[in-house]
């Protein structure tokens, strides 16, 4: 690809950002970045998407060059803004990894899994990783920066991104050294995508003091940094574990609440109703509570990066991280919690039917990777259960190929109703309308992650047709 090709799909020449990796960080910094303005309001930079030569790839890169959000998404400023970028031709999607010759900027955010082997045990294979970055600087400039967001083991920017894009620099004879800085994503999909990005706080660090410098100026033109200002750390090391320590955090206390929600269940106290007075005291106002379960691309992986790098990149000997690994373990079992106690209200699965209300990983998202709602799907139809699926705002569930409804079926075709998601119109449901017509069995209602209003418990309650039990609703 030529300068002029590429320069061919905007409306005017700008300096250019690249973002690497498409997905649903990388989508949503693409339709940020080109949202930018400069002082007299017009677009400040041309941006140029690139994801990998597949099939999927292939999609994103059009649905973007089309207008449309790859993924399902509820946030109306999003869609705005990815409009305005259309009408004013300063967004362009490719799987071209040659487009970044051209790029002042480079984002990353590309994919780091986690793989497991035949025992569960977490392990590292930073191999597609690397190979992205050993494909950007082969055609990255020498000027440019590259700005990691993608959240990664500690020590991955200096020990893995800067090695790297020295080893190609100098197999292009080129004797600078890359600049290469780190600002973590927190991104959070749903109705205020966008402002996660945009109006939200960052942290960020260079790899060296030119390279941190760069990324301030970058950010500052992207954040509203009046309002969220810009939070610098000493190397990029630290901001790594920044990130991994902040999502670790979050996994940790909701697995520490996932023993009180049974506790308060097995005693009939509600346990919300506790939380929710224990965070009138400001030091506990973050007070997190149990639910369904835990699901999403971070919480259900982050908290083993440390572990991890303290091993494979750092060669440290004895850090297990004990606390974040058994954090994974809990919250990977919650919706076995659910499961269990539902099988014990029916006197067994086996044979009966089940709606699952909600399979994306948290309320008004699309997002299904790594939901809570896969674990408890396929362990039912192991237990033998018949299950059926309801999600308003997923179409398709890629990681299991169950057929998905977006319509809420007829709750007396089931023996039990699983609620597992926070969406919006579940809140609306009428119980006090339902009448049974199965014989004389009730129904069960199983509220697993606080979806029901009050209103509708005491709907259920005054219901002779309809049983109802929950996670920590007493």
């Amino acid at each position: 690809m030529t300068k002029e090709e590429l320069l061919s799909h905007f409306s005017e020449e700008r300096p250019i950002i690249g973002i690497q990796g498409l997905g649903f960080v990388g989508s949503a910094m693409a339709i940020a970045v080109s949202g930018a303005r400069d002082a007299s309001g017009q677009p400040r930079y041309n941006v140029v998407g690139v994801d990998v030569p597949n099939e999927a790839g292939f999609r994103k890169a059009d649905s973007l060059n089309d207008g449309v959000f790859p993924f399902e998404n509820s946030d109306q400023k999003m869609a705005d803004v990815l409009k305005q970028a259309a009408e004013n031709r300063n967004l362009w999607a490719t799987t071209d990894v040659s487009a970044f010759a051209y790029a002042d900027v480079v984002v990353v955010d590309i994919n780091l899994d986690i793989f497991y082997d035949s025992e569960e045990e977490p392990y590292l294979n930073l191999d597609p990783f690397k190979n992205a970055i050993h494909s950007l600087g082969e055609h990255l400039r020498e000027d440019a920066l590259v700005l990691v967001e993608t959240t990664v083991p500690p020590g991955t920017c200096e020990k893995v991104v800067l090695p790297i894009l020295e080893e190609e620099y100098k197999k292009r004879g080129i004797s600078s050294k890359p600049h290469v800085a780190h600002s973590y994503e927190r991104v959070m999909p749903g109705e205020n995508y966008l402002d996660s990005i945009i109006n939200f706080w960052r942290v960020y660090s260079g790899i060296d003091e030119s390279s941190a410098k760069m990324a301030e100026s970058f950010l500052k033109t992207v954040i509203s940094t009046e309002k969220y200002p810009l939070t610098r750390l000493a190397k990029t090391t630290a901001t790594e574990i920044a990130k991994v320590l902040e999502n670790s955090y979050r996994a940790t206390t909701i697995a520490f609440m996932e023993e009180w929600g049974r506790f308060s269940e097995a005693v009939d106290v509600d346990i919300f109703e506790v939380i929710d007075a224990i965070r009138m005291r400001p030091t506990h106002s973050n007070m997190r509570q149990p639910g369904f379960g835990v699901g999403g691309y971070c919480l259900t992986k982050d908290p083993y990066f440390a572990k991890l790098a303290a091993k494979d990149l750092f060669g440290l000997e004895g850090m297990d991280f004990s606390f974040s690994s058994q954090a994974v373990r809990i919250n990977k079992h919650m919706p076995l919690v659910s499961l269990d106690m539902i099988e014990n209200e029916l006197d067994g699965v086996k044979g009966k039917r089940l709606l699952l209300l909600g399979i994306s990983y948290r309320q008004d998202v699309g997002d299904t990777r790594y939901s809570p709602s896969e674990i408890f799907a396929r362990e039912a139809i192991h237990r033998g259960a018949i299950l059926d699926y309801q999600d308003p705002l997923v179409s398709e569930w890629r990681e299991t190929g169950f057929p998905v409804s977006s319509e809420i079926p007829d709750f007396n075709e089931y023996d039990a109703v699983v609620f597992a998601v926070q969406h919006k119109g579940y809140s609306e449901i009428d119980f006090s309308k339902y009448g049974r017509n199965r014989g004389s069995d009730k129904l069960l209602v199983f509220d697993g992650n606080r979806v029901l209003t009050d209103e509708q418990i005491n709907q259920i309650n005054d219901n002779p047709t309809i049983e109802f039990h929950s996670i920590g609703r007493g």
